[in-house]
């Protein structure tokens, strides 16, 4: 069947390149408490290796200081980790098998790298990671930064909009997206640009508008996203097709599904 409606992710996924990353924890450093600031250097450092219990794919308890290993497919907990990478079953028990909801404070999805820093920062000491968020952010549309563009993306979007309707669909806010779209030349190549998404908690609801909207069923709609539990296990769920970009190994297999490192990967795949 046809492919009749693509919805791209933005961040992580229509540009490369992991320096914003750390120059939010370098930001986040400077709430960090003195006292803690060592570990907080240390535990990142980790987590970028894959060597802490805190990786993308997991969910941070901030209330209860835990790592939860979730079935992305299903959103229930399947694992409970301490800091250290100890199993707490008293936090299990809590969680039982009803779903989790995220709300990016108490339960937050890390999905991608921007979650790494946070979470550390919060297990460190630091209350409130949005505000360095928004000056990361602003920091990524001055001359200081450059933006790992994608190579051929401008055109490969064009071409593909000719075929099909694109929706850009992103947690960023309207002022970041307009800057990043300049910034990567790809304004008004979207059919439609929706911000302030909310994912993964209001994805599904996104996705049910689109479909209606652009009158496609499920099968005729691809989701494209670096974020597994923000945008593709709904669209999988939903009977969609899903391209996950991530250098990441990720268990889920599904014969809707393709993975990638790269997006040019999956750009080459549909030449």
């Amino acid at each position: 069947m046809e492919n009749k409606l693509f919805i791209f992710d933005l961040d992580g996924t229509l540009y490369e390149g992991t320096d914003h990353f750390d120059y939010y924890a370098e930001r986040l450093k400077l709430d960090v408490p003195p006292e803690n600031l060592e570990a907080f250097v240390r535990d990142y450092e980790l987590m970028k290796a894959g060597k802490h219990p805190v990786a993308i794919g997991k969910a941070y308890d901030t209330k209860n200081d835990a790592i939860l290993t979730v079935d992305p497919m299903t959103l229930t907990v399947v694992k409970a980790e301490d800091w250290n990478g100890n199993r707490v079953t008293e936090v299990e028990k809590q969680y039982g098998e009803k779903q989790i909801t995220f709300d990016f404070k108490n339960i937050i999805a890390i999905g991608d790298g921007w979650w790494l820093p946070c979470a550390c920062a919060l297990h460190h000491g630091v209350d409130e990671c949005y505000p360095r968020y928004v000056e990361t952010k602003d920091y990524m549309v001055t001359d200081q930064f450059q933006l790992e563009k994608i190579k051929g993306l401008t055109t490969f979007l064009k071409n593909l909009r000719e075929k099909a309707s694109i929706v850009l669909l992103t947690n960023s806010d309207e002022d970041d997206v307009s800057r990043l779209l300049s910034e990567l030349d790809l304004e008004g190549i979207f059919h439609e640009v929706l911000t302030s998404a909310q994912k993964p908690t209001k994805t599904t609801s996104f996705f049910e508008q689109l479909l209606e909207k652009y009158d496609v069923s499920p099968k005729e709609t691809v989701s494209v996203g670096d974020n597994f539990i923000n945008e593709i296990a709904p669209a999988l769920l939903m009977g969609m097709n899903a391209v996950y970009i991530s250098e990441h190994s990720h268990e889920a297999e599904h014969e809707q599904l393709v993975q990638v490192n790269r997006l040019h990967e999956w750009m080459e795949l549909m030449k």
